[in-house]
């Protein structure tokens, strides 16, 4: 099994690139046995944020996310808790 970093750095990504990296991120961190990952996708305009979150809401594999507080990177973080089936 490859070892899986608990963070996904999407900063300066296009949201194309940014979302098929998430996707394939989300699997291998469940399949590494991760219970949560850290998802850094800038503060920017928003438009990756809104997407990344988009995309969180329906992943399988996602039991629920949340944006960072004071000292986690804010909004321009999500912390994601997977499920554990």
């Amino acid at each position: 099994m490859k070892a899986v970093d608990r963070e996904l750095r999407l900063r300066y990504l296009t949201v194309d690139e940014a979302l098929w990296r998430l996707d394939q991120y989300l699997n291998d961190a469940f399949m590494a046995g991760l219970s949560s990952v850290r998802i850094v996708h800038g503060k920017g305009t928003g438009k990756l944020r809104r997407a990344v979150h988009e995309s969180l809401a329906k992943h399988s594999l996602v039991k629920s996310y949340r944006l960072g507080d004071y000292g986690e990177g804010d909004y321009g973080v999500t912390l994601v808790e997977l499920s554990n089936h």
